[in-house]
């Protein structure tokens, strides 16, 4: 927390704008608080509704594949405004996490589980495609990368503060909470966030941005590099808590203290991302965290002998993922200016299709190399990550030069 304020009081901006980018940074610990709190305490919410696991996983997917329609959904902050989406987001979340307060029961849980993400697909887009209006590029890798650090510190304070709640109230505790927090960050962001009026003639529309963003190269690029980013880091998030388990005998609260080495791994990932890339430039800040992700992935069956070392390996990996797919979100803000929401909208989605791609590819990976004597376990979704991240290096090359071929958008 002490960096993410240090960052924030080091922001060239003026003082309302800096407030802004606080405000959106706290409001996505909260919408991602509830997205990920779902995968430590599943086994709770199970036995509190009364269901199974296959259930609560069925549940979950259905969340994933709300994720198809981010685009259409990310895309209000083009056509009605980024004030108009952000809030948009944070009702429908709002109105999510309160059905499981009024009707705790499992149909209210999976409303929830979709609404809450259905509104961070609308709210994450809009609000990087406000930043994006009104920081400077050569600027703007440090605030977006700011706002990111909401991902991690979910994970580092907001989820062990629903797990003391539900270990001292119950499983429906951390719903109310999110309720109140959601009521709040909305009143704030009303008040805060100056109305925008859509330029006619820009925004003309989901489907007519689409088309001429897949006829426009480097955006297709930029999708392109998403869509392998995701999927090898999916070749090792998927199995690396099995991995663990089969190869140290590690337990449940071994696995969870892995698991808070992550967050920790993300929170520095996206430290760095605000403090070096800007200075280094977005292409090369990307290219050396995916150059560096292929060092770490080919270490883990190296130097996954011991416990200790399996773990210090998975620090780095999702440390250099996050730095590259952070410091890659102010290139995609740049590509396409006139649909930005939009476009991070469906470089989100691409995110999320590249990791439906590694889970199917890593798991039958995974399971040969575990079956086969002569090669380490890992070995395998080890290689497969340095592929997708080298196809993901290539795509990066026809980004930058979309980006660099037009000339830099003013700023509001």
């Amino acid at each position: 927390m002490a960096c993410y304020l240090d960052q924030l009081s080091n922001l060239n901006l003026k003082n309302n704008l800096r407030f802004q980018v606080f405000v959106f940074t706290t409001t996505r610990v909260v919408l991602n608080t509830m997205y990920r709190m779902m995968y430590p305490f599943l086994a709770v919410f199970g036995r509190g509704l009364g269901v199974d696991l296959p259930t609560l996983t069925l549940a979950l997917t259905t969340r994933s594949f709300a994720g198809v329609f981010g685009p259409l959904i990310g895309s209000l902050g083009d056509s009605r405004g980024r004030k108009t989406g952000m809030l948009f987001g944070l009702f429908v979340f709002i109105v999510g996490v309160s059905l499981v307060v009024i009707w705790p029961t499992f149909p209210a849980f999976m409303l929830a589980l979709i609404l809450s993400a259905v509104g961070k697909y609308a709210f994450d887009p809009s609000m990087q495609a406000y930043l994006g209006d009104r920081v400077a590029y050569q600027q703007r890798g440090r605030v977006l990368a700011i706002t990111e650090l909401g991902w991690s510190l979910s994970f580092i304070i907001g989820v062990p503060l629903m797990g003391f709640l539900i270990g001292r109230y119950g499983w429906r505790a951390p719903f109310p909470v999110l309720t109140v927090l959601g009521l709040g960050t909305f009143g704030i962001l009303a008040w805060m966030v100056p109305g925008d009026k859509v330029k006619r003639g820009v925004q003309s529309g989901l489907w007519l941005n689409l088309r001429k963003m897949f006829a426009y190269p480097p955006v297709v690029a930029g999708l392109v590099m998403a869509l392998f980013i995701g999927g090898a880091n999916e070749m090792i998030n998927l199995i690396f808590g099995v991995w663990l388990e089969n190869s140290f005998g590690l337990m449940i609260a071994a696995l969870g203290a892995a698991s808070a080495v992550i967050g920790f791994a993300e929170l520095s990932g996206e430290s760095l991302a605000a403090a070096f890339t800007d200075r280094l430039g977005k292409p090369l800040a990307v290219s050396l965290g995916l150059g560096l992700n292929c060092l770490a992935v080919l270490a883990l069956p190296m130097f996954g002998s011991s416990s200790t070392g399996a773990v210090i390996g998975l620090f780095f990996f999702f440390l250099t993922f996050e730095y590259a797919i952070v410091s890659s979100i102010p290139m995609m803000s740049e590509v396409f200016p006139s649909a930005r929401a939009t476009v991070m909208a469906v470089a989100a989605a691409s995110i999320s299709l590249g990791r439906v791609i590694g889970a199917l590819i890593g798991t039958p990976l995974y399971l040969f190399g575990e079956s086969s004597l002569a090669i380490p376990d890992l070995l395998p979704n080890a290689i497969a990550a340095v592929i997708f991240n080298i196809l993901g290096i290539v795509a990066l090359r026809y980004l930058q030069l979309g980006i660099e071929s037009q000339p830099e958008t003013p700023v509001i």
